[in-house]
């Protein structure tokens, strides 16, 4: 079930909206603005000799879509059941893509304030991908950067 929290007391200047999902164990977010919809897995036509992360295209409303697989993007075993699995569809300018992701939880409102860099946690830990990481009480989450997921 997708819950979207009051953002009463979030300015635009104090942080972002986000879709927070699951990848394996871990939870990720990704900025509200770029998601487009979020559909059930539908099915997907592998295209030859594609990157080994894309998982290929599908039609959607007669759009043709590429579609990530961010488990093998980030070597990553899937969990949960295949009935809970969504794609969140993006949009950057022209470019359309779908991340297949294993269950999406939540619309969450996080205050810049609780999302650290990630080179500020740890020099090592910083990923072309990954744009910060958030606390939200005692859960984080792994803020990624769809533009350089596409690249």
């Amino acid at each position: 079930m997708i819950n979207l929290q009051s953002e009463e007391d979030l300015s635009p200047d104090d942080g972002i909206q986000v879709v927070a999902f699951r990848l394996g164990k871990e939870e990720y977010a990704v900025d509200i603005l770029h998601v487009q919809e979020i559909v059930r897995l539908l099915s997907i036509t592998r295209v030859p000799r594609s990157a080994k992360h894309i998982e290929g295209v599908v039609n959607l409303r007669g759009n043709i879509v590429a579609i990530i697989n961010l488990h093998k993007r980030f070597n990553i075993a899937s969990a949960g059941e295949v009935e809970d699995k969504r794609i969140v569809v993006f949009q950057f300018d022209d470019l359309k893509a779908g991340i297949i992701v294993d269950e999406v939880s939540e619309v969450l409102a996080l205050n810049s304030k609780d999302i650290e860099e990630t080179d500020k946690v740890y020099s090592s830990m910083s990923s072309d991908f990954i744009k910060g990481i958030a606390r939200l009480e005692d859960r984080l989450f792994l803020l990624l950067d769809l533009q350089k997921i596409v690249e």
